[in-house]
């Protein structure tokens, strides 16, 4: 049986970023928590602690670690229900890509966030891996392009987000007077999210084929000019004041083309990126009732 003592020392160790400021957080001493890390290892006979900067869970830490978000998840459901204190809230962390978050994710937990004492932790990072920070216990649950579940997860498609190439009009003048070509292409600066960004690899190729040498290879800095721009909203001002191309989701390139700020290259062609909500397989009742609702207004606002 474990012994939860042990157990919640080391998630501290993990969550809170230390030895020092689990201490703290438990109001026992740094030697203290490190007594019962090691005992909870010799329980295991396994480590499953890596003492890193800060520290991180080993694969069985990190089974260790799940399991003990999930049991106090279900704790703080049961202390709602039975204390009845409507200035209980509950804290639920989420995985959720940049453009989800500035686009279209507020509209869709709005009216939750109103109706029920919930708070939300929101992790960023890219659609194709927000599924990681399910795994490594760091989120309950997440926005990704994945649609198979992790063991011990249920995955629900939500839609799809449509991506088309956008350009200002200045822009679109200067290097596609003559239309959209692969030579253009080869040099007219762009804009990419990071360097894990591949929509525009992905749309160029949906629209001829092949992409331009210089983009395929990733082989010059210069050949085509690259802007990295690690914000969904900064990105879109780089495009719209003619300093480059960029693919930008439907619900942000929509009023910005209807005001003529920006014009779509290719209309005919487009991405569509599915997205599917993970989560973890627990009864407990917030968790579930921000799924159901999630999953609802999603579908909703999203290509099905």
């Amino acid at each position: 049986m474990l012994d939860y003592k042990l157990l919640e020392a080391f998630a501290m160790v993990i969550l809170e970023g230390g030895f020092e400021k689990a201490a703290r957080k438990l109001c026992l001493t740094q030697s203290a928590v490190s007594q019962r890390v090691r005992q909870l290892e010799d329980l295991y006979g396994t480590i499953l602690l890596k003492r890193t900067t800060p520290p991180q869970p080993t694969d069985s830490g990190l089974q260790l670690l799940i399991h003990y978000k999930k049991v106090k998840q279900l704790e703080r459901d049961l202390d709602q229900q039975n204390s009845g204190d409507e200035n209980t809230f509950h804290s639920l962390s989420i995985g959720v890509n940049a453009d989800t978050l500035e686009t279209w994710f507020f509209s869709s937990v709005q009216r939750l966030l109103h109706q029920y004492n919930i708070v939300l932790d929101l992790q960023v990072d890219d659609q194709d891996m927000t599924h990681e920070l399910l795994k490594d216990g760091k989120v309950w649950g997440c926005i990704s392009t994945r649609p198979t579940p992790q063991q011990g997860c249920t995955a629900e498609f939500l839609g799809a987000v449509r991506y088309g190439i956008y350009a200002a009009p200045i822009f679109k003048e200067k290097w596609f007077s003559s239309g959209i070509n692969l030579d253009v292409f080869q040099n007219a600066p762009l804009v990419r999210f990071n360097r894990k960004d591949e929509l525009s690899r992905k749309i160029l190729t949906e629209i001829f084929g092949e992409l331009p040498k210089s983009i395929a290879d990733h082989s010059g800095l210069t050949r085509p000019p690259v802007f990295f721009v690690p914000s969904t909203e900064i990105y879109a001002l780089f495009v719209t004041d003619g300093l480059c191309w960029g693919v930008l989701p439907e619900q942000q390139s929509k009023p910005l083309e209807s005001s003529g700020k920006i014009v779509n290259l290719s209309p005919e062609n487009y991405v569509d990126v599915n997205l599917f909500w993970h989560s973890w397989t627990l009864k407990s009742e917030t968790m579930q009732c921000y799924s159901k609702h999630f999953i609802t207004q999603a579908r909703e606002v999203l290509h099905n």
